[in-house]
């Protein structure tokens, strides 16, 4: 769902009561806009239901399966699957991702990606927030626990390393206007 701005205390009957008193905590009218737009989005396709959070900070909403929030410059997105847990990211494409691969692409990527492009770099960038939705667990090194590999241009084969098991999963890359789009087409399985 697109936005732009909009004065988010006009908004507030999109929330729950909990929602409410969470929403007076952020102080910055951005993260104010985004909480509402979360809430806009969510009573369009869910009704009332209220958004909870699992001990990893992942979303849920009781009786909807999986579900995967993400938001990117004036844009929100749910992403819902009933079977199987899911990683969603929305990144507006932009050259800081150039700037900032050598911290997320490790030297098989550097090899794999066209590390020039923008757009290709913004799309790792995606696909690597996707898989640290997925990885069960904080404290991820991206460039060391999270692995990627271009099967097609919109379809990539990504890997987790965790300390107890190695997880892997297939995504879907796309563009979006201005962004990206990336979450997981597969369920994660280990191996």
């Amino acid at each position: 769902m697109h936005y732009a701005d909009f004065d988010p205390a006009d908004h507030l009957h999109h929330l729950t009561e909990q929602e409410r008193e969470r929403y007076h905590t952020f102080h910055h009218v951005k993260r104010r806009r985004e909480f509402v737009a979360t809430r806009i989005l969510r009573h369009a396709v869910f009704g009332f239901e209220h958004i909870h959070y699992n001990a990893l900070g992942a979303p849920y909403i009781k009786g909807a399966g999986f579900i995967s929030i993400s938001h990117a410059e004036n844009l929100i997105g749910i992403a819902t699957n009933p079977v199987y847990a899911l990683g969603l990211d929305l990144e507006l494409i932009q050259e800081k991702a150039l700037r900032l691969k050598g911290k997320f692409l490790n030297a098989h990527e550097w090899e794999a990606f066209d590390i020039a492009d923008a757009r290709e770099m913004t799309a790792c960038w995606s696909a690597k927030e996707t898989l640290y939705k997925l990885a069960g667990r904080k404290k991820i090194l991206f460039k060391e626990e999270l692995h990627l590999y271009k099967d097609t241009p919109n379809s990539w084969k990504a890997k987790i390393i965790n300390p107890s098991e190695t997880l892997s999963v297939d995504l879907h890359i796309f563009d979006y206007e201005a962004y990206i789009v990336s979450f997981n087409a597969t369920a994660i399985v280990q191996g």
